[in-house]
């Protein structure tokens, strides 16, 4: 199944791989307020699945974790504008959408595959660091920086962000990063539950 492919392939060059039990056990430690069942129930995200699965495959990301950054940046209106003029699925900023060749920000394939794109050089400028990359999607590169440069400063771990560049973030730009990494942390663990489940019934291939 290629997705399980997909899955292996990120954790070896990103993460240590997680076992099933450990994300139970992370998910129901984190009290998410977020069921497995209803993720699984999301009719848009079915329909765009397989898009997803391409785009993870090709730049080397989890796809539950693409599906998590879709849920949080747009829900999966794929006609989603913020406030700031992101666009699309995964919320691409007219400026970035030019940079990665997107034409279309609202053409599903062509938004998560520029979106996936970016986040994987995102994750390649913090050194594979999944949560700073995810940092950076919401506040900015150039930000996460310069959170990480004060996070030293202060004797924090700028390599780390739960409770080292977090605390910084906080106090710098806020709860609005803060609350989209956990966010997104919660959903890619009910993403990836909702893949082992359908990896056991058969469902994906």
């Amino acid at each position: 199944m290629m997705i399980f492919s997909v899955t292996v392939a990120y954790n070896h060059n990103t993460q240590k791989a997680l076992s099933s039990q450990s994300l139970k056990e992370e998910y129901l430690a984190a009290n998410t307020g977020y069921s497995s069942s209803s993720i699984d129930g999301n009719k848009a995200e079915r329909l765009i699945h397989p898009i997803v699965i391409q785009a993870a495959y090709r730049y080397q990301i989890d796809p539950a974790l693409v599906k998590a950054i879709i849920m949080a940046e747009s829900g999966y209106n794929a006609r989603a504008i913020s406030k700031r003029g992101a666009k699309g699925l995964m919320q691409l900023m007219p400026a970035t959408a030019q940079e990665l060749g997107v034409e279309d920000v609202f053409n599903p394939r062509q938004n998560i595959s520029g979106g996936v794109r970016y986040f994987k050089q995102l994750v390649n400028q913090f050194d594979g660091d999944v949560k700073l990359a995810l940092a950076a999607y919401n506040a900015g590169p150039a930000r996460v920086r310069r959170l990480r440069a004060e996070a030293a400063e202060q004797g924090l771990d700028p390599n780390v962000w739960y409770r080292n560049v977090e605390v910084v973030a906080a106090k710098r730009v806020g709860s609005e990063t803060v609350r989209y990494v956990s966010n997104i942390t919660k959903y890619w663990i009910a993403y990836r539950m909702v893949t082992d489940q359908r990896e056991r019934t058969g469902e994906d291939g």
